[in-house]
């Protein structure tokens, strides 16, 4: 059916977070940037290295690095 909607692996903030910190370089072009800016806009007191790395990500996302992502991810699955 048309408006069936397909199934997408990491659809929620908490899949991102869990997908960022377990798999990071998996993680997809959109993914990053749904994530930098959960942190930059909705983070809850994120720190100065977690924006800074949000700041990278969403003029670079491609380039990011495992390590920032996952810094990224535990951001995110600190924030309720």
């Amino acid at each position: 059916m048309s408006h069936d909607r397909v199934p997408h692996a990491a659809s929620s903030l908490r899949d991102l977070g869990r997908k960022a910190m377990h798999s990071p370089k998996l993680l997809t072009r959109e993914e990053v940037m749904r994530i930098a800016e959960h942190v930059l806009k909705g983070g809850e007191h994120a720190s100065d290295l977690e924006k800074e790395i949000a700041r990278k990500a969403t003029h670079n996302p491609e380039g990011m690095e495992a390590d920032e992502l996952v810094v990224l991810g535990k951001k995110t699955l600190e924030d309720k």
